[in-house]
């Protein structure tokens, strides 16, 4: 019983099924002697698999139909791997077929993945660049929102580049290995953010706990770093093999081995939500008070509506892929994967947005710096033009090499003159 008594016109299913075979015995039923008459209320079936389902099959409740199966007026109402129940609306000879599914892409949604994760590349790059540069806005805070971003530049980067090499199985793992190490890394990083929030409001003079020195050589590199690697060796060490699947190189959803990634998310999501919820609960008591520090509190109330706002949009929004399930129903499973897809693939855009663009401190860096820029550019034109048309004008004496002299000293001069004048500016 396989393909060749299946028909193409005779089943309806919103996906590409193919290599069939019946997976359980042939439960038929009547009333009278009337046969495929329909019933007021559908019954109900619980077929036992004849073996155990893999995870690429999906089970079709069908009725013998003359000389093919079909499956009109019958539906899969639930299934595992080891029974399916079937709800049918008429009584016949049913059965269950097993079927491989084929996996097809969604054009548009890869695009957005594609154009998105790009676009959060470029954002997470000049972050990252925002981050080591930028002077003025040194500080834990900054060093934390650094790592993150790496973490996800270099894990987007990966996502692009490797998560369909499946041509080779050990460079799969290792590329799914490398996702799963640095998906967990942001998490980490996350999670230390939240902290230092937390302990930032509890006493909102607390050097002595959160200072940049002891925050980032005694505790974070370590934490952030070493507990994801830790996971990932247990998670490789246990079951090695679920690292890489036949389409994609990303972690194998069977037995349970994706819960090594989303356990570990599901956590630091409810720990940094208690956090930051507990932070804005100890702020709006400070502010009611309306101390002599009610500026540094209104500050760290914006960052930490700031930070809440990236665990929804790091956190929270991998918990939609719980929903995307087969048991959810069109157009439902479209708009969660799309949704998944949008947020997931702008996190990059997210964080340039609103620890760069929209913080006032780096807008005023960014302006300095366009400043200098301008001022050595329109600078350097001068002594160009002027050297230019002094040559032109009034020749050094002397041979080739003493006008060549003439004019380096000159550009020197210009030089140095304009260094003073710049280190007089930023004395003031």
């Amino acid at each position: 019983m396989n393909e060749r008594f299946v028909s193409k016109e005779s089943l309806t299913t919103n996906e590409e099924l193919v290599s069939f075979h019946l997976s359980s015995k042939v439960v038929s039923g009547a009333i009278g002697y009337r046969s495929g008459s329909s019933l007021f209320t559908p019954v109900n079936f619980t077929f036992q698999h004849i073996r155990m389902r893999s995870g690429k099959e999906k089970p079709l409740c069908v009725y013998w139909n003359q000389t093919v199966w079909s499956n009109q007026g019958c539906k899969t109402t639930w299934y595992n791997d080891s029974q399916t129940i079937c709800s049918c609306t008429h009584l016949s000879s049913f059965a269950v077929l097993m079927a491989s599914v084929e996996l097809e892409e969604d054009f548009v949604l890869t695009v957005i993945t594609y154009v998105g994760l790009s676009l959060s590349l470029l954002c997470l790059f000049l972050a990252i660049l925002t981050f080591l540069l930028c002077r003025g806005i040194k500080g834990t805070s900054t060093f934390l929102h650094l790592q993150l971003s790496l973490c996800l530049f270099l894990a987007n980067l990966l996502f692009l580049t490797g998560i369909k090499q499946t041509q080779l199985k050990i460079l799969c793992s290792i590329i799914a290995g490398g996702l799963h190490y640095l998906y967990l890394a942001a998490f980490t990083w996350m999670f230390l953010e939240g902290l230092h929030l937390f302990l930032t409001v509890r006493n909102l003079k607390v050097a002595n706990y959160t200072s940049a020195r002891q925050f980032k050589k005694r505790f974070t590199y370590p934490f952030g770093y070493g507990i994801p690697a830790v996971i990932v060796a247990v998670s490789a060490g246990s079951n090695y093999q679920h690292y890489g699947t036949e389409h994609y190189c990303w972690l194998n959803v069977e037995k349970g081995f994706i819960w090594s990634f989303i356990g570990p998310v599901f956590i630091i999501t409810l720990i940094n939500l208690s956090f930051y919820l507990t932070t804005l609960w100890i702020l709006r008591d400070r502010l009611s008070s309306l101390n002599k520090e009610v500026s540094t509190i209104q500050n760290t109330r914006t960052l930490t509506i700031k930070a809440l706002a990236q665990l929804f949009i790091l956190g929270c929004s991998w918990s939609l892929g719980f929903f995307m399930i087969d048991s959810i129903a069109e157009p439902a499973r479209s708009v969660i994967a799309y949704t998944f897809t949008i947020i997931n693939s702008l996190q990059g855009l997210y964080i340039f947005l609103v620890h760069c663009v929209l913080s006032h401190q780096v807008r005023e860096e960014y302006k300095k710096r366009f400043k200098r820029i301008k001022v050595t550019t329109e600078t350097d034109t001068y002594v160009l033009t002027t050297l230019s048309s002094h040559t032109r004008m009034t020749p050094a004496p002397g041979g080739s090499e003493e006008r060549e002299g003439a004019l380096i000293n000159g550009t020197f001069r210009k030089k140095s003159l304009l260094l003073c004048t710049e280190s007089t500016e930023n004395s003031f």
